[in-house]
C-alpha cells in the first residue's frame, strides 16, 4: 500500500515536540483521541510506516513543528479503562474498546516551525484541512504534495 500523510495536533503545554524528542528513542504513544472521526482515520487507515506533522495547537503561532512515522498498528488506547484518568471512557470496555491509539516515531524538527499563517498563503495547500474554517479534527489526512511543500517551506528534505 501507498504511503500516507497526516497532521497531528497536540498543544505543546500538554505535550510538545520536544517531549517526543526526549523519549527513550524519540518514539512514544499518541493518547487521548476522543472524536469519533479523528479515531477512524487513525484506526481504519494509519499505517505503520506513514509520516505525520507534529502541529502545535492553542498557542501562538500554530504551527507544523516537525515529522514523526507511524510507528506501529492502532491498538486500544489503555487511558479509557482508567477511572484516574482525564481520558477515561465509563462506556468503553477491554471487550469493546472505543478508543485507539499509534505509537509515533520523530524523525525531524522544523527550526523555524511552519506557521499557519505561511500554510495559509502558500499556493498548493489551500485546500488543506488545517486552514479550513471549523476545522478542528486532532487528526487530518495530508496529501503528499502538502507533504512536500510543507518540507519545501520548512527546508527540509521529506523522509
Amino acid at each position: 500500500m501507498a504511503r500516507k500523510y497526516w497532521l497531528m495536533k497536540s498543544e505543546p503545554f500538554e505535550f510538545s515536540i520536544d517531549d517526543l524528542i526526549s523519549r527513550k528513542n524519540g518514539t512514544t504513544y499518541w493518547e487521548g483521541i476522543r472524536n469519533y472521526q479523528a479515531r477512524n482515520f487513525m484506526r481504519d487507515n494509519m499505517q505503520v510506516g506513514d509520516g505525520a506533522f507534529f502541529y502545535h495547537s492553542r498557542v501562538n503561532p500554530l504551527a507544523v513543528v516537525g515529522t514523526m512515522n507511524i510507528a506501529c498498528e492502532p491498538y486500544p488506547d489503555p487511558s479509557q479503562f482508567d477511572p484516574d484518568s482525564k481520558y477515561f471512557d465509563p462506556k468503553s470496555t477491554k471487550d469493546n474498546p472505543r478508543w485507539m491509539l499509534v505509537d509515533v516515531t520523530f524523525t525531524a524538527k522544523f527550526d523555524p516551525p511552519v506557521t499557519r499563517d505561511q500554510i495559509k498563503q502558500t499556493p498548493g495547500l489551500e485546500d488543506m484541512m488545517v486552514i479550513q474554517k471549523g476545522s478542528r479534527l486532532s487528526i487530518q489526512p495530508v496529501t503528499e504534495q502538502e507533504w512536500q511543500i510543507i518540507h519545501q517551506l520548512a527546508g527540509v528534505e521529506p523522509k
